[in-house]
């Protein structure tokens, strides 16, 4: 079975913290692949993302090209209304039924787990790594059993990016180099994406 997780996310835009988690979770959890899926239209944001779809799977892809064990996915792009995780999961299984799935999340996702949408029937087809984060706290104690039994928690070198400080400095005007890989930085300027 080839092990395989995937993170879920807008990537509005994609950033080395993505990419940093990614890595961690691939190498602390023996995955063979990790797989970037861009959301739809996620039901836990407040708000959408700024970029469309697939400005955003662009930038996906520009972002991983240099790494063999990430792949870029559309399966939620396609897909019409709110984008669900277990409706995400239930299609990658059927597409890939060699595949063991695992999802990982960042620590704030892992406290809002049991709002998941089915999340019972969720965690008994998947996993969850848990991406421990500077700053936030992790409340595993509270998770109902069922959950505890199916996350695995690690950690990664801190990194203080992220993509609502990204697009709040290109706003403002202010250089984005380096938060995000150059390709990316490049696609960004080039689109004009998140200027005021």
């Amino acid at each position: 079975m080839i092990k395989v997780g995937f993170m879920g996310g807008t990537f509005d835009p994609i950033h080395y913290g993505h990419l940093l988690a990614a890595e961690s979770a691939r190498e602390a959890c023996g995955l063979d692949e990790v797989w970037f899926i861009p959301a739809g239209h996620p039901p836990l944001k407040e708000n959408g993302p700024l970029a469309d779809g697939q400005t955003r799977l662009e930038m996906v892809y520009r972002a991983i090209d240099f790494q063999p064990h990430f792949r870029g996915m559309d399966v939620e792009l396609e897909r019409e209304g709110t984008s669900y995780t277990i409706d995400t999961v239930k299609s990658l299984m059927e597409l890939y039924p060699d595949r063991e799935f695992s999802i990982i999340i960042g620590s704030d996702r892992v406290n809002d787990l049991p709002q998941w949408h089915q999340i019972n029937e969720l965690a008994a087809l998947v996993r969850f790594i848990g991406v421990r984060r500077a700053g936030e706290e992790l409340k595993v104690d509270a998770l109902p059993a069922f959950l505890q039994e199916r996350l695995s928690i690690i950690e990664m070198p801190q990194i203080g990016i992220s993509s609502t400080d990204i697009r709040n400095r290109r706003a403002q005007g202010r250089s984005i180099r380096f938060l995000v890989p150059e390709k990316v930085y490049s696609f960004i300027r080039r689109n004009g994406l998140y200027e005021s």
